[in-house]
């Protein structure tokens, strides 16, 4: 019978050096090249262009209705007769906004005296000088305002995405 016994040091030693290579390896680990990982935590889809109107043709206090970013989102473009945030055009003074209350969805009807948006079911009024900016009412959030490009050379005004989210959907373009 073999004598296969090694000493209290000796055993100290092995299992003391493995533990160090071990912790060594987990704390610097080798990698051949680092790996580019996508954000994925949050999902932005391009929104479309789309032409809404040309700005010569539009009248102050006048609402052209249209729909963006597709068939089921109805808006509105008004030509306000002063400067506006976000405005477009030669003065500046065309928006456009969602036509769906943030309370409950509700239509909402521009009246061209104050250049207000004012929603018939429970009485939400938003300000269209104000970018939006809800005034009054049951509403909790600004009227989600579409943003717009204007091409000088053409007076064309282009739909290009939307500030603020769209009643009733977890994204504005499905």
């Amino acid at each position: 019978m073999s004598n296969n016994t090694i000493s209290r040091r000796t055993f100290l030693k092995l299992s003391g050096g493995s533990v160090a290579a071990t912790a060594a390896a987990i704390s610097h680990p080798v990698s051949a090249a680092p790996t580019a990982t996508p954000d994925t935590s949050h999902t932005v889809l391009p929104y479309p262009r789309k032409a809404v109107a040309v700005a010569g043709q539009l009248t102050q206090g006048a609402p052209l209705q249209f729909s963006y970013p597709d068939a089921a989102s109805p808006c509105v473009a008004v030509k306000l007769g002063t400067a506006a945030p976000g405005g477009v055009g030669p003065n500046r003074d065309i928006v456009a906004f969602s036509m769906m209350c943030t309370h409950m969805g509700c239509p909402v009807a521009f009246d061209a005296g104050t250049n207000i948006f004012k929603c018939g079911c429970h009485y939400s009024m938003f300000d269209a000088e104000k970018g939006g900016q809800m005034i009054a009412g049951q509403a909790t959030e600004n009227l989600p305002r579409i943003l717009l490009s204007y091409d000088e050379k053409t007076g064309r005004i282009t739909a290009t995405g939307i500030e603020g989210m769209l009643y009733g959907r977890q994204a504005n373009v499905l």
